[in-house]
């Protein structure tokens, strides 16, 4: 089973002025779909003919020949060929309405979550409830520990329309765990290339490097103090003569950022060299997977769901040190492939204050997510073991980097996880077909965007229907309707007016004699009836039709 990508390049794409997890998740995921997706033809749905051709490109560049069928704006009702609509993110609310137009079983959506603690993202979540998004549709959740923290939002929700409207029925998306994946082939390097990148970062044989990749934000990221703490309590189990290298591989957002790293490190670990290196350079992070000895990543923050970077290392066969945190818990085992450390969080109902600043507009998001991280422990002690263990043996670095490489390439290849996401696809059909028929049908099925003819009924003085009926007001209509085509104020509205054809049609019928409106349809094809019956009123707008004497004086 196949879907069309909703395909916009900013969210496939790393190469963007900001860069983030989820575009990092969604320039793998479209590779992924590309190199192992099954079906037969790829579908995407564009809202500019460049993005189209952007699609086009990239599916011929990763080698993909099958034809391309590109859904538009005004093709929307196509997507029930390929029969999901896959969005890379989680606000599936809004193509829920979009969809509501052709019928809610007309095809299936299918979202995933990223950082879910941003008021537009938690906003999204509890829109599922109030808009048209259906038990055939669903969001992927990343981690168990993402899923429970959808799942809260969702309860509340539900409780409040409960408490406010009496509302008991709530219809749901499905919520299946699904893993981000990797190209594991990425992170296999030679022998040479470890002895070049250890010589450039100046590291001989006794130097121990400890890699970080990602972000470097202490407030929206992962705070480094524990990193940097546990690194110098490990110093002192270090065997003699061997010293540590921390390779932070990431950006800073800017200089105060920087220069706050900087400072930290100086304060809590000064017997550790830290070097920095820039993860938005494919040399760079080549030279920090190839030269580190261990991975790390402490992370303590609301924004991360489930860690694409601890995986990465597993790829690159790097035993890993990482929190007890989000996604981490289902990605690493414990005394397997690395070790967890335990983190601790204050129990709910203390932390309302930080939900209202930020609500309010007082805190940034940023200052949310770092408010809150401030909040969170990591065990410098049992980090500061963990690492010392590893420090202290390369058999146990090897055992876990090759336990964690067999893991990443069995469990976290996209060509073990796009399957998964095809049997999703195949389910949500299955659910549709047998559900979708039961749907009632809505005069308005989005009331928020309705018809303006019926929004706005008690505007006008009269209304045009099939049993209105309609003279020529002018005597020469058709030289009249060319003349006033030509006018830029008349012919802008042309992409939703008749054919020329069926203009002739309407005025040889009321050149015999004064006919009702649907006289003037009867013999429309039925796709076309609707644009014919309602352009009469514009041809009234003209001066070219009117309402008959008698029509006009009830």
């Amino acid at each position: 089973m196949t879907a069309a990508i909703f395909f916009h390049p900013e969210g496939y794409t790393t190469s963007g002025p900001k860069l983030m997890g989820r575009n990092a998740a969604g320039e793998s995921f479209l590779r992924g779909f590309l190199a192992y997706n099954q079906g037969s033809a790829l579908w995407a749905q564009v809202g500019k003919s460049a993005h189209a051709q952007l699609f086009v490109q990239t599916a011929r560049d990763a080698g993909r020949n099958q034809p391309v069928k590109i859904v538009g704006r005004n093709t929307l009702a196509t997507l029930s060929q390929p029969g999901t609509l896959y969005c890379p993110g989680p606000g599936i609310g809004v193509q829920a309405w979009q969809r509501a137009a052709y019928g809610h079983g007309s095809w299936s959506l299918c979202g995933i979550t990223h950082t879910t603690a941003s008021v537009g993202v938690m906003d999204s979540i509890t829109d599922w409830i109030s808009s048209p998004v259906q038990s055939w549709d669903a969001v992927i959740c990343t981690s168990r520990a993402v899923r429970s923290n959808v799942e809260c939002v969702l309860r509340a929700q539900a409780d409040y329309l409960l408490q406010r409207l009496g509302v008991q029925r709530m219809i749901m998306p499905q919520l299946p765990v699904i893993p981000l994946g990797v190209h594991t082939g990425d992170f296999t390097f030679s022998a040479a290339q470890r002895n070049a990148a250890r010589t450039t970062l100046g590291a001989d044989d006794q130097t121990l490097i400890v890699l970080f990749v990602g972000r470097l934000s202490f407030h929206a990221k992962a705070h480094p103090l524990a990193v940097y703490q546990a690194l110098q309590k490990a110093v002192r189990n270090l065997p003699d003569g061997h010293r540590i290298l921390l390779v932070e591989c990431g950006w800073h957002a800017n200089d105060f950022i920087a220069r706050a790293f900087k400072e930290a490190a100086q304060a809590a670990c000064p017997d550790v060299r830290v070097v920095t290196l820039d993860g938005r350079k494919a040399d760079d992070r080549q030279a920090a997977w190839t030269s580190a000895d261990v991975f790390c990543s402490l992370s303590d923050n609301i924004q991360e769901t489930f860690g694409i970077a601890p995986i990465e290392a597993m790829a690159a066969g790097l035993p890993v040190v990482v929190a007890d945190w989000d996604g981490y818990k289902d990605t690493v085992r414990d005394g397997v492939d690395g070790f967890r450390i335990p983190t601790l969080m204050p129990q709910a109902g203390l932390g309302g204050d930080l939900a209202l600043r930020h609500a309010l507009g007082i805190d940034t998001y940023d200052r949310y997510c770092g408010n809150t991280c401030s909040l969170v422990a990591v065990d410098v002690d049992a980090a500061a073991l963990a690492f010392s263990r590893l420090f202290a043996s390369a058999e146990l670095r090897r055992t876990m980097g090759n336990a964690g490489r067999k893991r990443a390439q069995e469990i976290y290849e996209w060509a073990k996880i796009i399957p998964q996401y095809e049997a999703l696809w195949t389910q949500l059909a299955e659910l549709r077909k047998a559900q979708a028929k039961n749907l009632p049908l809505l005069q308005h099925p989005w009331p928020a965007r309705m018809d303006p003819f019926a929004a706005f009924a008690a505007y006008p003085t009269t209304t045009l229907t099939k049993e209105t009926l309609l003279t020529l007001s002018a005597e020469d209509p058709v030289p009249l309707l060319k003349k006033l085509q030509g006018l830029a104020m008349i012919n802008f509205a042309k992409d939703i007016l008749p054919t020329e054809a069926e203009l002739h049609t309407l005025l040889s019928l009321l050149a015999e004699r004064p006919q009702t409106a649907g006289e003037l349809v009867r013999d429309v094809p039925a796709l076309r009836e609707g644009v014919v019956l309602r352009a009469l009123a514009w041809l009234a707008k003209l001066g070219i039709v009117s309402l008959s004497p008698h029509e006009a004086a009830v």
